[in-house]
């Protein structure tokens, strides 16, 4: 019979669990660049305040939604109606 390590086992699933993390941090902060680069290519004027609601989200849903109305507001706000 064959001895499972189950220290190995939870190391491994930590790794997983801390990469996929990360990974969805790269993503987010990827769509809030995203985002972020479409209003100033549309010439949107983007508050402070603004910018920083979009920088600090985590959401992928959140920003991908956001993403798809940065190509038609007018105003960076009109984002989180």
């Amino acid at each position: 019979m064959r001895s499972i390590d189950y220290q190995t086992v939870l190391e491994q699933e930590g790794m997983a669990k801390g990469l996929a993390k990360g990974m969805a941090k790269g993503v987010a902060k990827g769509l809030a660049q995203a985002v972020l680069r479409v209003l100033a290519r549309n010439e949107v004027e983007v508050s402070d305040e603004a910018r920083a609601r979009i920088e600090s989200c985590t959401e992928a849903d959140v920003l991908e939604r956001w993403l798809d109305q940065a190509f038609e507001v007018t105003t960076a706000d009109e984002l989180f109606d």
